[in-house]
């Protein structure tokens, strides 16, 4: 697999919206996880939300939940973060991960996990500023 490709990104005054984009490739049959991460300066990496290859199987996290939501292009193997109401804490450098998984035509809920241990490849990140 080749490293994820990260697009978007920038600055906003808080109350914005902004939207990521992350293209993937060499995956057959959507067999992936695709998360976004985030860190902020003098903070640990954490996981903002999930999104398995063949769709339908989401997680966020609880900060976020309600105002970004991540979807997936399947057709050109492209997941959007669109970020809705941002707020200063949501600053940071984002960054985009994935890794293969066996297919499944029944992704639970919980299938793509938000650990950043269990990511392979990752892209370059891309900077997302919130003013107040």
């Amino acid at each position: 697999q080749a490293q994820p490709v990260e697009s978007g990104g920038g600055s906003v005054q808080a109350g914005g919206s902004l939207s990521l984009s992350c293209r993937v490739s060499g995956y057959t049959r959507s067999s992936y996880c695709l998360a976004w991460f985030r860190q902020a300066p003098g903070k640990e990496r954490e996981g903002v939300a999930t999104i398995y290859g063949g769709g339908d199987s989401t997680w966020y996290d609880d900060s976020v939940k309600g105002r970004f939501t991540i979807s997936l292009d399947k057709d050109k193997n492209t997941a959007s973060l669109q970020m809705n109401s941002l707020k200063p804490e949501d600053t940071g450098m984002y960054y985009c991960a994935s890794v293969p998984v066996p297919f499944t035509s029944s992704p639970t809920p919980s299938l793509c996990v938000s650990a950043d241990s269990a990511y392979k490849d990752w892209g370059q990140g891309t900077q997302v500023t919130v003013s107040s």
